[in-house]
């Protein structure tokens, strides 16, 4: 070979292993069982395509769902919504790829945001259900009865993982997952995506997301350490309780908001995720205790109970940061955040652990030395009052 052609067999064989291999454009996929379908669609996200014949006359559609690169021990599923734009009310066809090598193809109505794809009847008639897993890829086959007058139908489709138990996990919730949704007119072939949706969900999240990272899991660890090393720096006086109080007051008025965007979230766009939620309202639940027990129930500092209230408002304290900077880690991975951000965050919980430990120690030996300092003072009285 010559010197140019070696150098073009280099390059060539470069870009082959760079190139992540991609799925072929519908119109060139040909199916093992030579099925071939009239009409066909490159789906926008989820490396997914979407095959048809539609038959007039009976309304009847054939349907070959097809989602390449799918990952072992997963699922995947297309879906139709005959009387909404929502998740809610989804027909939806499953196929279930286990780690075993079976896979199996079912039916799931979604009545709500916290479906789990249980098996049941669609509101329509199915006359056929079938799947496969070839080179990769997860192919469902349907044959349905459409609804009455209804050519134009809003469709999702979704992937996910199956756990060594063989229970469907939840979806990511990235950009690709909350995109995966559109319109689809049989007849004329036209496939639409709804961007503007996903758009305003994207953002709400992302405000979601910054609102309780910086009020649960920055301003309130640092309002406990104005707390607690403050007070012990002569002549500041009251000064220390009043930064503290105020930023713990707009840390949780931030949170209020933020909670708020994820219940809104959650029942309204699909995003759901019960850990994080249960840990979200016991946060709410710990925050405003602690706000009724300091401004309504607060002894003062020669109380006899004075020592049950410390107690319970440091135990509450640490016990909410903890479950905070917990469900923020969370968050980040139920969003698929990038690494950057939550590598950030964790970053600044870090730096401001090692500066609470400094602190302590440095506090510790303050308050020692001036202990050592008043007992020598104190003797030295002692003795003069001796003489």
């Amino acid at each position: 070979m010559t010197f140019t052609a070696n150098i073009v067999f280099f390059f060539t064989f470069l870009i082959a292993i760079i190139v992540p291999i991609t799925s072929q454009p519908c119109n060139s996929y040909r199916f093992s069982n030579n099925i071939k379908y009239a009409a066909c669609e490159d789906l926008p996200v989820l490396e997914s395509s979407l095959h048809w014949n539609y038959h007039p006359s009976s309304g009847i559609v054939d349907v070959a769902f097809n989602k390449a690169n799918a990952k072992d021990s997963s699922w995947v599923a297309w879906a139709i919504n005959p009387i909404s734009k929502g998740m809610v009310g989804s027909q939806s066809f499953v196929a279930v790829h286990k780690s075993n090598g079976t896979i199996k193809a079912y039916t799931s109505p979604i009545t709500s945001y916290a479906t789990m794809l249980q098996e049941g009847n669609l509101s329509f008639s199915v006359y056929s259900l079938s799947t496969s897993y070839t080179n990769g890829g997860i192919i469902i086959f349907a044959t349905f009865q459409l609804p009455p007058n209804k050519t134009v139908v809003n469709h999702a489709w979704q992937e996910g993982l199956v756990s060594e138990d063989g229970t469907l996990k939840a979806h990511s919730f990235s950009r690709s997952n909350l995109q995966s949704y559109g319109t689809i007119d049989f007849i004329s072939g036209k496939v639409s995506k709804s961007d503007g949706d996903v758009n305003s969900r994207t953002m709400l999240r992302n405000v979601h997301g910054i609102l309780n990272t910086v009020s649960w899991g920055i301003m309130m660890p640092i309002g406990v350490m104005m707390g607690r090393y403050l007070k012990v720096v002569d002549g500041l006086g009251s000064t220390w309780f009043h930064l503290h109080r105020a930023c713990q007051s707009l840390s949780f008025l931030i949170g209020i908001v933020g909670f708020g965007t994820g219940l809104y979230i959650g029942n309204h766009s699909g995003i759901h995720h019960a850990p994080h939620r249960c840990v979200g309202i016991t946060l709410m639940c710990l925050a405003s205790a602690q706000v009724l027990v300091v401004v309504c129930l607060r002894p003062k500092k020669d109380h006899k109970y004075r020592i049950f209230w410390n107690i319970f408002h440091y135990i509450v304290g640490y016990a909410t940061i903890a479950l905070a900077i917990w469900n923020v880690l969370k968050g980040f991975d139920i969003l698929n955040a990038h690494n950057v951000w939550k590598n950030s965050y964790v970053g600044i919980i870090i730096s401001l652990a090692v500066t609470a430990v400094i602190l302590e120690v440095t506090t510790w030996i303050w308050i020692c030395n001036k202990k050592r300092a008043k007992n020598s003072q104190d003797h030295v009285a002692i003795g003069e009052q001796l003489t």
